[in-house]
């Protein structure tokens, strides 16, 4: 019997019971498909279009709170004590440095609450946990702490063109500000979405752009009825149902912790423990796929996330998306899989570190990753780990990729091999934070004999090509063909972002949400 104590509500323990499941995650569950529901009679009887923003914030924040008090019991109150003293600290600092006393305050009470759930109650234990909030709402504390001090302290010629975009012109009412925090489309597994375009939502200022003409131009906005998200909702929902089954069935047959154990390891062959290892991490990602698929569908079902309409005219659902399966399981490099994996936290990232960062943007991004995701030490070999993957595959790619460009039959030769790479060294990299702890992780490293370690260490080792001048016409077109490539593999949309890799990019993200949706 499911037998795990809850801080939340037990009234589920007899479902619990029947489906062999924690109860948090049976009232993680209940309670999301309870948003869906909800989201689903938000948007009929709540349209903007007939109810006053203000009822809408009202609705949105009381129905948050309520299933956070359902799934946490009183350490649901964090969120509000959380929220509460970063409202208060934006008012009194102000605007000049009210973003950095925010950081700070709210990235260190979340390590206070993750040490005392990790060391003191419940070490090791992958349930649905407090925390789990906690983490999306300092994101959405700071996002909004950066986004004021852009709009009301910073000149516009000191901005980029995103943070223009994303910039807040006025100070939120506390109403406007909880109602961001701990609505219901978002308190239990987000997503994270930027303060305007929340604000665009519930007010219903979304202002939508026709398809591209003929000249392949974006027309100016016009009027269109708000389309319909249902289709959107049931195909992520047919999504969630797949990563539901899979999880609950093969991923429980092919656990990470069986890459240390003793037996495996002296027995099995290197292609053995490399096909192994390439399979439990695959195993271990529908969670992951079922829990943010559902939370976009949750924001869909409540009209939230319409970003406008593709070429062909259809309606596009993907404002605020966290992945893109597809491109994760035929990732190619270390970059794409990065680009299309928590989309909305690798955003955060950054705008509240990358971009601002003056020293060393990438190791502070990782580092700041790491502090975020929690104190356990497997978290920290991860990221660690990924600097130095990330930056090796940089220089492979920076040195070898022009090569390989033509003919077809050799670019199909590269892109084999380097989702073969690829895959095993973002396996590689994450059974530390599968894993937790620094001894297994260290055992099943050291088993490895810390190959890839080296390799990338020695991969630094070589001479990356930082310019193009000075090179030969041919390198030059190769090398410009080589981009071409890779924006075609990896066309995400001007939003996503690689934690590490995304230097040349920071300029394409969608300059203006708030006022037109990307197409």
């Amino acid at each position: 019997m499911a037998t795990t104590s809850t801080t939340g509500s037990t009234l589920l323990q007899p479902l619990s019971n029947a489906v062999q499941l924690p109860i948090d995650q049976v009232n993680f569950v209940v309670c999301q498909l309870f948003a869906l529901l909800a989201a689903i009679w938000f948007r009929t009887y709540l349209r903007s279009s007939k109810t006053s923003s203000f009822i809408r914030h009202v609705v949105a924040t009381l129905l948050g709170l309520y299933l956070a008090l359902f799934c946490f019991g009183w350490y649901a109150l964090h969120f509000l004590v959380q929220s509460g003293i970063s409202y208060c600290i934006m008012i009194i600092i102000g605007v000049e440095n009210m973003h950095k006393y925010c950081f700070v305050f709210a990235l260190g009470y979340l390590t206070v609450c993750q040490i005392t759930r990790v060391y003191i109650f419940d070490y090791g234990q992958y349930s649905a946990d407090f925390s789990g909030p906690m983490m999306i709402i300092t994101q959405k504390i700071t996002s909004l702490a950066y986004e004021i001090h852009d709009g009301m302290f910073r000149k516009d010629e000191e901005l980029t063109s995103s943070q223009r975009g994303l910039a807040v012109r006025r100070m939120p009412s506390l109403l406007e500000y909880l109602s961001y925090n701990c609505n219901f489309m978002g308190i239990l597994a987000g997503p994270l979405c930027s303060y305007r375009d929340y604000i665009t939502f519930i007010e219903g200022r979304v202002h939508h752009r026709a398809p591209p003409g003929a000249s392949g131009k974006e027309d100016m906005p016009c009027e269109r009825a708000e389309p319909s998200p249902n289709v959107a909702v049931i195909q992520k929902l047919l999504v969630c149902g797949l990563s539901l089954f899979f999880h609950l069935t093969i991923s429980k047959t092919l656990p990470v912790e069986y890459n240390i154990d003793e037996h495996f390891q002296a027995t099995a062959s290197w292609p053995t423990k490399v096909v192994y290892l390439y399979v439990s991490l695959l195993a271990a990602r529908p969670k992951y796929y079922f829990a943010w698929t559902l939370a976009d569908a949750i924001n869909n079902a409540a009209g939230f996330g319409f970003r406008g309409y593709d070429e062909n005219g259809t309606a596009r659902w993907d404002l605020i998306s966290n992945l893109r399966i597809q491109q994760i399981e035929m990732s190619t490099s270390f970059k794409m899989f990065l680009d299309n994996w928590n989309i909305q936290t690798a955003l955060w990232l950054k705008r509240v570190c990358y971009e601002r960062a003056s020293l060393s943007p990438t190791i502070q991004t990782f580092i700041l990753s790491a502090i975020w995701h929690g104190v356990y030490p497997g978290y920290y070999l991860t990221f660690l780990t990924g600097v130095v993957m990330t930056m090796a595959a940089r220089a492979m790619r920076s040195n070898f990729r022009h090569y390989f460009i033509k003919p077809p039959q050799l670019k199909l030769l590269y892109d084999v091999l380097t989702w073969i790479v690829t895959q095993i060294a973002i396996s590689y990299t994450v059974v530390p934070f599968v894993l937790l702890s620094v001894t297994p992780s260290f055992m099943f490293y050291s088993s490895w004999y810390y190959c890839l370690h080296i390799a990338g260490i020695l991969v630094l080792l070589l001479p990356v090509k930082k310019t193009q001048r000075g090179k030969t016409p041919h390198e030059n077109v190769q090398l410009s063909r080589s981009k071409q490539c890779d924006e075609r593999e990896n066309s995400l949309g001007q939003n996503s972002f690689s934690t590490t890799n995304n230097v040349c990019n920071q300029n394409q993200e969608i300059a203006s949400r708030h006022s037109s949706l990307k197409q």
